[in-house]
């Protein structure tokens, strides 16, 4: 069993089971998804061109190129007790799924990239302003022309795929809106740096605790494998609604402290270095080469420290960054072909900061 496939510690047994269709389940939320309604018994069914790798075992592969007319016709026909939508570009895709699958229940995969504010601290799903819906089926999101943090197009098309879902089911859909995602089979965030960092062990560059304005720096993020138990207890109940996916709020000194502990040798040392001392080094904030992963500019505060009391209330659970942490760093050693991290510093980047430090 791999990291990816080992059972939610909150994982109930069904009452009965349900067609699940995913549309995706190669991937590393849908793929999630996918995994957990199959251990929990669930008839699955995935879309996927299947270039990205197989579902899940015992899920069943539908392969479909969901660029190309018709994708979706060998669905036609059968019924679906719940359907998770995992598209993350394309408002077309959406609304075609919508017109071929018939389904219960809905889920949608949407983005904390969808609110327009990312600096203010608190937010919820009903104080945070949205950006322009962008209804244009043409257009395609390109992160190198889009970035952290703006990423105006992607949560654009995403507030307008939402739209969409809502008027297809009448509202009874289930909209989630994911913050960070980490976990096992993580090749894209910053996070996947610090479990492999720490249990380096020696002295290592750390972000500092407070912003140069004086305001904590802000961590959140939430375990693959918890998103996905909560999107299959919700498709299970066929809740309606709105919900950020994020983890609790904390700071970042604080997580990091946390993933030390769970893999860090017995050598290391964590080094805060000060915000004058990063930018003077070159070093850039959040992910990407010659970054300090994780540490966030102050325009992501806001999107690092979003109110998760009302998907708490909702049913979220999720387990201690300890537990992910340890699970990253299994998942990156074993993981045949996985990626190296797509951010932090190498050594030779992180001793020219500590000479900085005078360390």
């Amino acid at each position: 069993m791999t990291e990816q496939d080992r059972p939610s510690p909150h994982r109930p047994r069904p009452s009965r089971r349900l067609r699940f269709l995913v549309l995706g389940g190669t991937g590393f939320i849908s793929g999630a998804v996918a995994a957990e309604a199959v251990a929990r018994g669930h008839d699955v069914t995935c879309v996927a061109r299947g270039t990205g790798g197989p579902p899940p075992a015992g899920a069943r592969l539908v392969r479909a190129d969901r660029d190309a007319p018709g994708a979706l016709d060998a669905l036609r026909g059968e019924r679906f007790d719940a359907a998770v939508e995992s598209a993350t570009l394309s408002l077309r895709r959406v609304r075609e799924a919508l017109r071929a699958v018939s389904a219960a229940h809905w889920t949608f995969l949407s983005s904390i990239s969808v609110y327009a504010d990312t600096h203010t601290a608190g937010q919820s799903v009903r104080t945070g302003r949205l950006r322009p819906a962008l209804a244009d089926e043409s257009l395609c999101y390109d992160p190198a022309r889009d970035p952290e943090p703006s990423q105006a197009v992607y949560g654009g098309v995403k507030v307008a795929c939402e739209e969409a879902v809502r008027e297809a089911t009448d509202g009874r859909a289930f909209v989630v809106r994911p913050g960070l995602v980490v976990g096992p089979g993580d090749d894209v965030s910053p996070f996947g740096h610090w479990p492999l960092r720490m249990a380096r062990g020696g002295v290592a560059v750390v972000p500092p605790d407070v912003a140069a304005d004086g305001s904590p720096v802000p961590a959140q993020c939430v375990d693959v494998r918890d998103l996905a138990a909560w999107i299959v207890d919700r498709a299970t109940e066929r809740t309606a609604g709105t919900f950020d996916a994020v983890g609790p709020t904390g700071r970042l000194s604080a997580l990091l402290a946390d993933v030390a502990k769970a893999v860090g040798a017995d050598t290391l040392e964590l080094v805060p270095a000060p915000e004058e001392v990063l930018l003077a080094a070159g070093v850039r904030p959040w992910t990407g080469p010659r970054s300090l992963a994780l540490w966030p500019p102050r325009a992501l505060h806001g999107a690092l420290s979003r109110d998760v009391a009302p998907s708490v209330a909702a049913g979220l659970r999720t387990r201690p960054i300890a537990e992910t942490a340890a699970a990253v760093l299994r998942d990156r050693l074993t993981r045949a072909g996985a990626p190296r991290p797509v951010a932090g510093l190498t050594p030779i980047e992180e001793a020219s900061v500590l000479r900085l430090l005078g360390r």
